[in-house]
This record gives C-alpha cells, structure tokens and sequence, in this order.
C-alpha cells in the first residue's frame, strides 16, 4: 500500500511540475507576443485572457492564434484585427494552458 501512494505521490507531482513548467512557458509567450493587445483579467484592445477562458474551448483558443482568419466570425466577431502566430504544437498548449488558467 506505501509503495501505492508514494507512486500516486509521484505522478501527481510529474503532472504539477509540467503544468507549472506550461504556466512559465506560457507567461514568456504571452509577455513576448501577447501583452500588446491583452490584458489578463481587464479587456485591452482585444479581450481578457479571463473572458477567453471562460467563453472558449481549447480548440478555439488555439484555432484563433493560428488562423484567426478563418475563425473570427465563428467565433462572433464582426472583424479580425489578430494577426496569426506560427506556435510550435507545445508553445500552442503552454499559451492555452496558461489563457485557461484565468478561468
């Protein structure tokens, strides 16, 4: 049963350590490319990270910063004033993990 919970113990620390290694990443991110337009919790330019939190899904987090084109309307704008980002598939996940953090 020890060796039970001290693997259990273990796991959910990996998982901690990579979702606060996504957080950090993500923050870079958002300092880097981000913070001209938005705001984490007031509305900027473009909208909260806490409204985007709250409204989207990961897929449409994710969607908006790599073709914000094609989505804007879906997702009910009437223009689009964002301009698309080439993320690799981790700096995608570390930016939604940290977009949905203010949630």
């Amino acid at each position: 049963m020890h060796k039970a919970i001290v693997g259990t113990l273990a796991v959910l620390w990996s998982v901690a350590s990579i979702s606060a290694n996504e957080m950090k990443e993500g923050e870079a991110l958002f300092l880097k490319l981000c913070w001209g337009c938005h705001h984490p919790t007031a509305e900027a330019f473009g909208p909260s990270f806490q409204s985007i939190a709250r409204k989207r899904s990961d897929s449409e987090i994710q969607g908006q910063i790599v073709r914000p084109d094609l989505l804007y309307k879906q997702l009910g704008y009437t223009r689009n004033a964002m301009p698309p980002f080439a993320l690799s598939g981790e700096e995608l996940q570390n930016i939604t993990v940290y977009i949905k953090s203010f949630k």
